[in-house]
C-alpha cells in the first residue's frame, strides 16, 4: 500500500473565507516503510497571510512573493498525490483547503475521488479518549523527538506525524531475521542453516551450582510456605 503523510500551512483557517495554502508537505510510506520520496513546495497565495497565522508557521508575506502560484504546481501535486492513501492529522482541514485550490483551477479534483484518506486525529482520539490529541501531545505519549519543532512547518510535520502514525497504528509491523545477510539482505526473508552445522553445545550446570539452587529453593520454600516448583516435583 502507497501512503502519503501530508500537511499544509495556509493564510488563515477557512477557505470560505478566501483563505489559501502557502505551504504543502508530503512524505511518501510504501507497506509502512518510508521511501525517502518526499514532496514540498511553498505557494504564493495571491493574498496576505494573517498575522495570526504567520505566529503559528512564521511564514510572511514577503518571503512568499517570489513562490510559485498553486497553479502552478497543481499538476505535479496531484501526481505525487494521486491513488495514495492521505494520512493527514485533522484531515478535513487539509482536506478542505486543497479541494478549494484544486477547484480554482480546470480541470477541476476533488481529493477524495482521487485518494482514500485517514485521519490521525480521528484514530488518536478513539485509541486515547479524553487525552490531548494534538501533535506535540502524541509526540510526547510516543516518544517522537520534536525538538525542532519551534514553529509549524508542512514538511517537518509531515515527518514527525509518519513517525508518530506508525506508533499510533502497531509500531513496527516486521521483523528482519537476516538483515545483512549475503542472501536476505534485511528485507525480512528466512535466513535458513546449513544442515552440516556443528552441533551446538550443550552446557550443564556444575555440581556446586546444582547445590547453590537447591540451598536457594529450600530458603524460599520456607519462607513463602510452599512453591509451585516443590508441588510439580511432588506431583511427579
Amino acid at each position: 500500500m502507497r501512503q502519503i503523510v501530508l500537511d499544509t500551512e495556509t493564510t488563515g483557517l477557512d477557505p470560505a473565507e478566501g483563505h489559501r495554502i502557502i505551504e504543502i508537505g508530503c512524505v511518501e510510506m510504501v507497506e509502512r516503510q518510508l521511501t525517502g520520496r518526499n514532496y514540498h513546495v511553498y505557494v504564493n497565495p495571491e493574498r496576505e497571510v494573517e498575522a495570526e497565522a504567520i505566529t503559528i508557521h512564521g511564514i510572511t508575506n514577503e518571503f512568499l512573493v517570489d513562490k510559485p502560484k498553486f497553479s502552478a504546481v497543481a499538476d505535479e501535486f496531484f501526481e505525487f498525490i494521486k491513488g495514495a492513501e492521505l494520512v493527514i492529522h485533522n484531515a478535513a482541514f487539509d482536506i478542505g483547503f486543497m479541494d478549494s485550490e484544486f477547484g480554482r483551477i480546470k480541470p477541476v479534483r476533488k481529493t477524495a475521488d482521487h485518494c482514500g484518506v485517514v485521519d490521525s486525529l480521528a484514530l488518536a482520539r478513539a485509541k486515547h479518549p479524553g487525552q490531548k490529541n494534538n501533535l506535540n501531545a502524541l509526540c510526547k505519549r510516543y516518544g517522537v523527538d520534536n525538538s525542532n519543532r519551534e514553529l509549524h512547518g508542512a514538511l517537518l510535520d509531515a515527518e514527525i506525524l509518519a513517525e508518530v502514525y506508525l506508533l499510533l497504528t502497531g509500531g513496527q509491523t516486521a521483523l528482519s531475521l537476516d538483515a545483512g545477510s549475503e542472501n536476505g539482505g534485511g528485507s525480512g526473508g528466512i535466513r535458513r542453516v546449513s544442515s552440516d552445522r556443528p552441533e551446538l553445545a550443550i552446557v550443564k550446570a556444575t555440581e556446586a551450582e546444582n547445590k547453590a539452587h537447591q540451598a536457594f529453593m529450600t530458603a524460599l520454600e520456607k519462607k513463602a510456605g510452599g512453591t509451585v516448583w516443590s508441588k510439580l516435583e511432588g506431583a511427579e
